[in-house]
């Protein structure tokens, strides 16, 4: 196909991207900001208890519906620049970010502070984190391996995030 034949179908490379990966890019930003909203919703009491577990069902529930359409899901991850659906990592960043200062709240409430986590590291941890996660597809590592190493991934950064929110 020509590029004068290719722009009579698709005015732009965001618009063919769209066409590709918009719906898979929705389902994981949508199934990451309900997890972050299921977690919120439940009672102050409870969050700490379950907050482990909820994300670790979400990031599972990505990764497998990644490696379902692992085509589409790598261009997101690897060939957006130039389009919104680079903003994929920034995005869930941002509403991590959120989250993680609405719990801080919680535990404030519920005689249990955290101490202060400096801005620039918090972005950096948070950023590393689903840096980290993604690689997973990117590599297109065997299933299995993923699951095992989201797993790991999991209680390192639950136990590293434990630690700077003194709990």
């Amino acid at each position: 196909m020509t590029t004068g034949a290719f722009y009579g179908y698709y005015k732009s490379k965001e618009e063919l991207f769209e066409a590709l990966t918009g719906r898979h890019y929705d389902y994981i930003l949508t199934r990451f900001k309900k997890a972050q909203q299921e977690f919120a919703e439940l009672p102050p009491e409870q969050q700490p208890e379950v907050m482990s577990d909820i994300s670790g069902i979400c990031m599972f529930d990505i990764l497998h519906y990644a490696y379902a359409h692992l085509p589409e899901c790598k261009l997101i991850l690897c060939c957006s620049e130039g389009t919104k659906f680079s903003g994929l990592i920034d995005e869930m960043v941002e509403i991590e970010t959120e989250g993680t200062h609405a719990y801080q709240k919680v535990l404030q409430e519920l005689g249990r502070p955290s101490p202060r986590i400096d801005p620039a590291l918090e972005h950096i941890l948070i950023t590393g984190m689903f840096h980290t996660f993604f690689e997973l597809i990117i590599h297109e590592m065997p299933l299995e391996d993923a699951e095992n190493y989201v797993r790991e991934m999991r209680s390192f950064y639950t136990a590293g995030w434990m630690k700077i929110m003194g709990q």
